[in-house]
């Protein structure tokens, strides 16, 4: 059985932050299965916790994408006036664009790999969170044999996809997620290997 504490180890603004999520998230579906969106939110926030985050790191992933895919800067404003300046500042560097719509891939994916490099560790470990949910859910469904055509769901195909993750996997080296995201890594270029999509 669990160790019990006498006082609750997450506190009400957690609670706050995962309503507002689902809110704002609600009619969301995730690429893929289409699982609804707010499982890839309550996903990287437990990961947040479970690699040593504390309660702010975990707001923010819960919240990482809301200004990315949900209104922009008046949705980062919102966020910083609910939940205060750090938690907008670690969505805010998790956000690769707030522009509608979205620049094109590359360009846009190179200046969030390069701003990721330099980042604080808070940053680094939701970032890292969230790329690594990214990969064992496209893992997931690689593993299950999808389709040749699984990528024509997602805005870049394979090779793109695989860049990114490399990229990403350079900048978040010496996180705590750095690790695991590597071991998933492998495991996704032998399976694109393995179906002949590289």
């Amino acid at each position: 059985m669990p160790a019990k504490n006498e006082t609750p180890l997450l506190s009400p603004k957690f609670a706050l932050a995962l309503q507002f999520a689902n809110e704002i998230h609600g009619t969301q579906q995730r690429k893929g299965a289409g699982a609804p969106y707010i499982s890839h939110l309550m996903a990287v926030s437990a990961l947040v916790l479970e690699y040593g985050g504390n309660e702010t790191e975990a707001i923010a992933a819960l919240l990482h994408d809301s200004a990315e895919d949900c209104g922009g800067q008046p949705m980062l404003d919102t966020v910083r006036v609910m939940f205060g300046d750090v938690v907008a500042e670690i969505v805010e560097a998790c956000t690769d664009t707030m522009e509608e719509p979205k620049p094109k891939w590359r360009p846009r994916k190179d200046a969030y790999v390069a701003n990721l490099a330099t980042a604080s560790p808070s940053v680094k470990l939701v970032a890292g969170c969230d790329k690594l949910h990214n990969l064992q859910t496209t893992l997931r469904d690689l593993r299950t044999g999808q389709p040749a055509d699984y990528w024509k769901r997602f805005s870049e195909g394979a090779e793109s996809q695989a860049w990114y993750y490399e990229a990403c996997g350079k900048a978040l080296e010496g996180s705590l997620a750095s690790a695991d995201f590597h071991r998933a890594f492998a495991e996704f270029l032998a399976i694109l290997k393995e179906r002949g999509d590289l």
